[in-house]
C-alpha cells in the first residue's frame, strides 16, 4: 500500500495525494457514502448507454455484411476521454493528466488488419485524420497535420508524444462548493471540484524501455511538475519529480517545449 503524507482537516477528514497539484488535494478519502453513491449511479448509466452503442454496432456491420462490403470497409471504434471511476477519491469526469483519463479503447477492423491482435504503440486522437486521408487514397506529403496515419502497420512509431489541457472555472464560487471560491468548474457532492482555470497542464509521455515517463507541469502559482514512472508505478500513486536525476528532468522540459510549438512533420521529429 502506498504511503501518503495525510492531511487532516478540521471536520477531522482525511485528505490524500499529498504529492499532486492542488485540485487533486482536496478530496478526502475514504470517499463519503454520498459521493459514492452518485459515481455508482453515474457508472450504471454508462453501462445503459452503451447498450444503445451496441445495438448501432451491431446493426451497422450486419447491414454491411447484407451487401457484400463489410470486408471492403473499415471500421474504427473509439471514444473521447476516458473517465475516472473513484480514482484519487474522484466520483466522475475526465480532466485530469492521469492514464485512466487520457486513455480511450481504440478498435480497428479492415482490409489488411489481422483478427485477434493487440499492437502496444501508442496511437493518437490526431493521428485518426490522416489514417482516414491515407485509406482514401490521398497523399499525405500535400497536407499539413500534426498526427500521422497508422494505416502500414496499424500504428506508427512514436517514442513521446504530447498531452495538454486548459482548465475551466467560474468567475464566481460554485454553490457546491462556495468554500473553495472562486474560479471552479464541475464540482460534485462532498466539494469535490474536477477542474478549474488553473488545472491547465501540458505533459510529455515518455514510451521507451528504459524511460517510461509522464513528465507534466501546470501553469498554476505553484508551478506544480508531477513525473510519473509508468513501468514501475501503472497507477501513478508516487510523484517522483524529488527523485529523477535533474538532467532528466531538463531533457523532457525542453521536449516539452519543442511540441507545445512543433507543426506538422516537426512534431514528429526526434530528439
Amino acid at each position: 500500500m502506498k504511503k501518503t503524507r495525510a492531511l487532516i482537516g478540521d471536520a477531522g477528514a482525511t485528505f490524500v495525494n499529498a504529492d499532486k497539484h492542488w485540485l487533486l488535494r482536496q478530496p478526502v478519502n475514504p470517499m463519503p457514502e454520498s459521493s459514492v453513491n452518485f459515481l455508482d449511479d453515474a457508472y450504471r448509466r454508462r453501462w445503459q448507454t452503451l447498450l444503445s452503442v451496441d445495438d448501432m454496432v451491431e446493426s451497422l456491420v450486419q447491414k454491411l455484411e447484407s451487401i457484400k462490403e463489410l470486408d471492403n470497409t473499415y471500421v474504427f471504434y473509439t471514444s473521447d476521454n476516458g473517465y475516472h471511476t473513484g480514482q484519487f477519491s474522484l466520483p466522475v469526469d475526465n480532466r485530469q493528466l492521469y492514464e485512466f483519463d487520457i486513455r480511450v479503447p481504440l478498435m480497428v477492423r479492415g482490409p489488411g488488419v489481422k483478427a485477434q491482435q493487440t499492437l502496444q504503440a501508442p496511437v493518437l486522437s490526431i493521428d485518426l485524420a490522416p489514417t482516414l486521408l491515407d485509406i482514401s487514397g490521398v497523399n499525405l506529403s500535400s497536407v499539413d497535420v500534426d498526427g500521422q496515419s497508422f494505416l502500414p502497420l496499424m500504428a506508427p512509431s512514436l517514442p513521446f508524444f504530447l498531452v495538454e489541457y486548459k482548465g475551466e472555472g467560474q468567475q464566481t464560487p460554485d454553490p457546491s462548493c462556495p468554500k473553495l471560491g472562486p474560479g471552479l468548474s464541475h464540482c460534485f457532492p462532498d466539494c469535490v471540484c474536477e477542474d478549474s482555470f488553473n488545472n491547465t497542464y501540458a505533459c510529455v509521455r515518455t514510451l521507451q524501455p528504459q524511460l517510461d515517463l509522464r513528465y507534466c507541469e501546470f501553469a498554476d502559482s505553484e508551478s506544480f511538475v508531477e513525473v510519473y514512472n509508468l513501468t514501475s508505478d501503472p497507477h501513478q500513486l508516487e510523484n517522483i519529480v524529488k527523485r529523477v536525476d535533474p538532467a532528466v528532468l531538463q531533457a523532457m522540459n525542453q521536449r516539452l517545449i519543442k511540441l507545445q510549438s512543433c507543426q506538422g512533420a516537426g512534431c514528429r521529429l526526434g530528439d
